[in-house]
């Protein structure tokens, strides 16, 4: 929202005459609604998080854009007599949005019944309170525009006289530094300036002094001389101008070349250049008091010097780097193995009870990618490896496709290997799987969820059941490779035998199907506990007996029949306790040998569990971590070129990638969310891509009362979901089925 400066200019020469003849408390609700204005041209730009602090109401505005570290401290304008916690916001607001720089705003006590040196008190609480929650004071910049300009040098100085350590800045936008009102700019501009009067300042002076209790009946424009005391007026803590200004920091003044403060702004610059203080002064030709803080297109170039300023008064690694990351061990196969018809990805979403609002979404997005950069990243090709690099903004949201997972091109994942879909009542993100597993998928959703809540419905959501905190910064153990943590001294063989596979039509568009299976978990609980096994081996077994009873139309001859293995991945961070946002899981592959005879299905649950039993141990994981880290440690593999490596990996991951198993089952097992977030979540989904050279996957996820499997194929005939269906029959369980089938 932005306007023109001849329509603002005749706004406030209309409301400046009601201005003077009305009450405290109605210039106080007058410019308290121009703060939310402001704050709502901003809204999709920043997250506001309100506070109490020593009494003292704050706000922290966050730049969903956040481009540098530190802290801008604003200090309102208001003559010191008006403008709560809303109108502060208003500004700051716009000053994180436009620095991309975190910004505090606090409601200081106002006069009269606040009197000097209230203010000065509590934008001191401020400042001690950011030293106090670990901002150095290098990463501090102070802001404030009319009462708020003078108020940020009043501060310094009282800071200097303490001994205290000095912001990097200052920036003073029309600041009232003479509360004894000599400058010529009050008489020369009286006219010209179409928002501020000399009466005004005169009121707001003798209030902020202590001369007027009783406020709210007096005009201000029936004041005529001033009643403070005159050595009051001069003293350098509420008049700058007349201090001894050494040892400030660096300052940029904005001011207006009409408005009736521009002999202070000039003042100051004169005796900070006096005392030897670095300082730019920019006088906008034809512009009035405070005109930063409308949303003029005349006010870009001002906050292009604003910018520039707080780049050279923080240190010099203050602005934000992307970051860039090795893929983990796992992540380092799936560029190498993809194709031109297939690459790894996979999809999760959750379904809420109203309409997605595409703008909140894309608003929420861009505050949760800055607190996941192991995830919000593009993959990039380097000379022997390829490599993470964090992406500079969100993807933008995009409507759902003609089907899940449809192929992500290469080049696309070099942009952002990542994409957030959007359909009716359902948001699904699909990620490519050198990001991150299934477990980091799902943190990721939740946190975006929560903000989209936060954001569209004003509720607050706690930082628990895997909903990150998006205003905290990235923890290091998040970002951790942790495979190269937990390896063995020695490891085990990947030798294993090839598994059955099911074949079928593959669809001529790569269409894939997808078939939904909805079950109540209470009924694959009591089927698991029959059989004395988790849910995860009993569902495994059912795949295996389904997949038997496949091979067994496939195959007439018993000799010839392959064994039927399920490839289980397991969640590592389980077993070793780590909270990594990157891969961190590996499988166990269950199976039967047909060959040897029937198998009843309690017999499978039993093998499948004892299996798993054996294999998910921290001994028998981290000799598998060790096998297959200990081939990229190899010093003749990490000198081999990319594209040799890639010819090298592609071959290993057909050889003993999927071979090994008739299809992958993946469990993220219950979904636990925050329970404010539970009255508007109605499901979750989570499906796997097909397999590479073979059409099915598998992948279970529970919320609420109901547990969805999803099974994916790539073929006409659906024999798998057949299969499967009949087993869950014949075991009992009620299913509901759905399916994209066209």
């Amino acid at each position: 929202m932005v306007f023109n400066d001849k329509f603002i200019r005749s706004q406030l020469e209309m409301t400046k005459p009601l201005a003077d003849d009305a009450s405290m408390d109605s210039i106080r609700a007058f410019q308290d609604k121009i703060g939310k204005l402001m704050h709502f041209t901003r809204r999709h730009d920043v997250v506001v998080n309100d506070s109490v602090y020593k009494d003292m109401r704050c706000a922290l505005i966050v730049p969903r854009d956040e481009v540098r570290g530190g802290v801008i401290l604003y200090l309102h304008g208001g003559g010191y007599a008006c403008g709560n916690i809303d109108y502060a916001k208003g500004f700051a607001s716009v000053l994180a949005a436009e620095c991309g720089m975190r910004t505090v705003s606090v409601e200081y006590r106002l006069a009269p019944e606040h009197p000097y040196p209230a203010a000065l008190d509590d934008a001191y609480t401020a400042y001690c309170g950011l030293i106090e929650h670990g901002v150095p004071a290098n990463k501090i910049i102070l802001a404030g525009e009319s009462a708020g300009g003078g108020l940020v040098y009043a501060l310094c100085l009282r800071l200097r006289d303490e001994g205290m350590d000095m912001p990097a800045g200052i920036i003073a936008m029309s600041p009232w530094c003479d509360l004894a009102l000599r400058g010529e700019s009050y008489s020369a501009n009286r006219e010209a300036d179409p928002s501020l009067t000399k009466e005004r300042l005169m009121f707001f002076t003798d209030c902020y002094l202590g001369a007027f209790k009783e406020n709210e009946k007096i005009k201000k424009s029936s004041v005529k001389e001033l009643k403070s005391d005159v050595q009051m007026r001069e003293n350098p803590y509420v008049s700058p101008i007349y201090a001894d200004l050494t040892g400030m920091p660096p300052s940029i003044i904005f001011v207006g070349e009409d408005e009736i403060l521009l002999s202070d702004a000039l003042g100051m610059r004169d005796s900070l250049v006096a005392h030897g203080c670095e300082v730019a002064c920019y006088v906008k030709p034809k512009m009035w008091h405070a005109y930063l803080l409308y949303p003029m297109r005349c006010c870009v170039e001002d906050f292009k010097k604003i910018n520039g300023f707080v780049k050279k008064c923080l240190p010099k690694d203050n602005e934000r780097k992307l970051r860039w990351m090795h893929l983990d061990n796992s992540a380092k196969i799936y560029p190498a193995a993809a194709t031109s018809r297939w690459n790894n990805i996979y999809r999760l979403s959750a379904t809420l009870n109203e309409q997605i609002d595409v703008d909140a979404l894309q608003s929420a997005l861009d505050v949760t990618v800055r607190r996941f950069p192991s995830i919000a990243v593009k993959l990039k090709k380097g000379i022997f490896w390829y490599y993470l690099e964090e992406i500079e903004h969100a993807p933008k949201i995009q409507k759902e496709k003609s089907y899940p997972l449809v192929r992500m091109p290469f080049d696309d994942i070099r942009h952002c290997a990542f994409r957030v879909l959007v359909y009716n009542r359902r948001i699904a993100v699909e990620f490519f799987h050198a990001l991150t597993d299934g477990n980091g998928a799902l943190i990721f959703l939740k946190t975006l969820v929560a903000e989209y809540l936060e954001q569209k419905h004003g509720i607050s959501i706690p930082s628990e059941n895997g909903v990150l905190d998006r205003l905290e910064e990235p923890k290091d153990e998040e970002l951790e490779d942790c495979f190269l943590k937990h390896k063995a001294k020695i490891g085990r063989g990947r030798n294993e035998s090839d598994s059955y596979r099911i074949y079928g039509t593959d669809e001529d568009d790569d269409f894939c199907h997808v078939t939904t299976f909805s079950i109540n978990p209470k009924d694959l609980l009591e089927l698991a506990h029959k059989n004395n096994v988790t849910i995860t081996a009993a569902l495994a077994a059912a795949f295996i007996k389904a997949s038997i009873n496949l091979q067994n139309e496939d195959v007439r001859n018993p000799r010839r029949m392959k064994k039927v293995k399920i490839l289980i991945p397991v969640d590592l961070r389980r077993i070793y306790g780590e909270n990594t946002l990157r891969n961190f899981a590996l499988y166990t592959t269950p199976g039967v040998d047909p060959r040897l005879g029937e198998y009843t299905f309690e017999e499978l649950c039993k093998i499948v569990h004892h299996r798993m039993c054996l294999d998910i141990t921290p001994k028998n994981m981290s000799a598998r971590i060790y096998t297959n880290v200990k081939d990229e440690e190899r010093m003749l593999l990490k000198l081999t070129p990319l594209f040799l490596k890639n010819i090298v990996m592609r071959t290993v991951f057909l050889m003993f990638g999927e071979k090994k198993s008739t299809l992958t089952m993946s469990n993220l097992g219950a979904v636990k969310l925050p329970d404010p977030m539970n009255d508007y979540v109605e499901r979750f989904d989570f499906v796997l891509s097909a397999q590479s050279n073979a059409p099915y996957n598998a992948s279970i996820i529970s919320y609420k009362d109901t547990l969805t499997l999803s099974i994916i194929r790539d073929i006409k005939e659906p024999r798998l979901e057949y299969a499967f269906y009949k087993v869950m029959k014949e075991c009992g369980v009620h299913v509901k089925v759905e399916s994209n089938a066209r």
